[in-house]
């Protein structure tokens, strides 16, 4: 039970989620819930990027001003910012200011336009099949699997950038493409 916590609510939960109110609000709302939809992944995959090296708690402090400066990532109009904008977001103290990740977003967003069938159902169609039972401990939840792996793998053969085995776990985790809250944790499973 060590790597659950028990909130003052009497609630138990994956014990990261203990850090801070955006975490506790983070894992009971959003982790883990299936999320579709182009825009929405896009959203998620160009945080992912954006967390690589930070943690997670700084995207989700700045994730308002992200969809701010980035057009609620909606892909079409990411898609058609160009130098200026660039620029514009290099200044914006609100995001992370990085210029190799600020880049990728952008060029991630004119590939994904061009993704037949849609970025959604080309990250779904990685999404193993459901009925895996919940982790027992937090040693058990791996940092990539076979999935995350392949995923990665056809993302970058079709152009994107910042989209590691890793990454590409993270947002599987994010997006309830895989479930890992541990057994005994108070979020319900949610159907796919």
């Amino acid at each position: 039970m060590s790597d659950l916590i028990v909130g003052d609510d009497g609630l138990a939960r994956c014990a990261w989620s203990a850090g801070a109110p955006e975490y506790r609000a983070y894992h009971d709302e959003e982790w883990g819930t299936p999320l579709r939809g182009d825009d929405a992944l896009f959203e998620r995959v160009s945080l992912e990027a954006f967390q690589s090296g930070l943690s997670w708690i700084t995207i989700l402090r700045k994730r308002p001003a992200f969809r701010a400066a980035f057009a609620g990532f909606h892909l079409a109009t990411v898609a058609a910012f160009g130098p200026d904008d660039v620029e514009r977001l290099l200044g914006d103290a609100g995001i992370v200011r990085n210029r190799s990740k600020i880049e990728a977003t952008l060029h991630n967003a004119r590939v994904a336009l061009e993704l037949p069938g849609g970025l959604s159902a080309l990250l779904w169609s990685y999404a193993p099949p459901p009925g895996r039972p919940r982790p027992a401990a937090r040693a058990d939840v791996p940092a990539t699997s076979d999935a995350s792996v392949a995923m990665a793998k056809e993302l970058k053969k079709r152009g994107l950038r910042f989209v590691g085995p890793t990454t590409a776990y993270a947002l599987m985790q994010a997006t309830g493409m895989v479930d890992d809250h541990l057994a005994g944790c108070h979020v319900p499973a949610r159907a796919l």
